[in-house]
């Protein structure tokens, strides 16, 4: 049985793997997806809960679904709470396949007066989901940006320490344990905070995962370099370099490759760290910045005790999001593990 069968036939892995793609498939076709611009400010539409969808007229007869215009009133002095004002007068259709004003389509959305928002509005009146949608954008491309960048550099890195060895092998083994002892979470914290205010969100989008790309390499490298150091020796190697391969070559073309398995779900599991730092960057406000939307940075709110209680809409979708994330890399590196393992491959 190959290791593509038995990843298959592992429920969590392909569970993992469905969540992933929809996820991926979803921000990359956010501008369809997501109803409205997530930049877009609705007038007097701040902390909107989700909007009711109605199936049932005035009159008493089942319809197709629609919504009605609603917006913020004024606050209730005794519960602090804010009013809604519905007005019932101007039932708007809910479509599927809508055109918006300059002529681009969305997969949902409705064709008169009223805006549905489905997971509510945030403090700017913006919608909820389409930030959630545009959000993720960021949230679950920085892994992918962290991985490319990071496991390259590890890899090479390591190679060369372990297949040249030495003094050459001393000096990286050092840098890597050196950069190993910094508490990678305080440094980004603290590299976060100098950072130039004027940057935009792509550039700190940018520096965020050079910098957490820079200090995670050396984890990676050593076990590399372990990997190496046996391979080195097999008939394979010995012959290359029998016929002149030059070190570099060999250790790309030869060495490399055979550490594949391991880099492959090391790559999986490393996803969500990178995930993780974004969000917590975001999240006290070090990360991605406003109006530009990341699951770390929606999930600022959270530190306002008021919105956590009254609006608590705005707070779990990004959470759950970024969990499921974590969750589905997570299970779909162990179903790597296993279905790459030699042994069961064997079998």
């Amino acid at each position: 049985m190959n290791w593509w069968q038995k990843l298959k036939k592992n429920p969590l892995a392909k569970f993992g793997t469905i969540v992933l793609v929809v996820f991926y498939l979803s921000v990359i076709a956010a501008d369809f997806i997501a109803p409205y611009s997530p930049y877009v400010q609705q007038a007097n539409g701040s902390l909107l809960p989700p909007t009711k969808i109605h199936w049932v007229s005035k009159s008493g007869q089942f319809t197709a679904p629609f919504v009605y215009p609603t917006i913020q009133g004024d606050t209730d002095l005794e519960t602090g709470k804010r009013l809604i004002e519905v007005d019932d007068t101007k039932p708007s259709p809910l479509r599927l396949f809508v055109a918006d004003e300059n002529s681009n389509w969305h997969l949902f959305g409705t064709t008169g007066e009223a805006k549905f928002n489905l997971l509510g509005t945030d403090d700017q009146g913006r919608d909820q989901f389409s930030r959630l949608v545009h959000g993720g954008r960021i949230s679950l491309f920085i892994g992918i940006v962290g991985v490319a960048l990071t496991f390259p550099l590890g890899m090479l890195i390591g190679g060369i320490s372990g297949y040249i060895g030495g003094w050459t092998d001393s000096i990286i083994m050092r840098l890597a344990e050196v950069l190993m002892t910094f508490p990678s979470i305080y440094l980004l914290v603290t590299l976060g905070a100098v950072l130039p205010p004027g940057l935009s969100s792509t550039q700190r989008f940018l520096l965020i995962v050079a910098i957490t790309s820079l200090i995670r390499w050396a984890g990676l490298a050593r076990v590399i370099r372990g990997q190496v150091l046996s391979i080195k020796e097999r008939e394979f190697v010995q012959a290359a370099r029998a016929m002149g391969g030059k070190p570099i070559y060999i250790i790309i073309r030869h060495v490399l490759p055979q550490t594949a398995t391991y880099i492959i779900i090391s790559a999986t599991l490393a996803v969500p760290s990178f995930i993780g730092a974004e969000a917590v960057l975001s999240l006290i406000g070090l990360g991605i910045q406003q109006p530009d939307p990341s699951w770390g940075n929606m999930l600022s709110l959270a530190t306002n005790a008021s919105i956590l209680v009254l609006q608590p809409w705005l707070i779990w979708p990004p959470a759950v999001l970024i969990i499921l994330t974590v969750l589905a890399f997570n299970l779909l590196g162990d179903g790597l593990r296993d279905a790459l393992d030699p042994r069961s491959l064997q079998r």
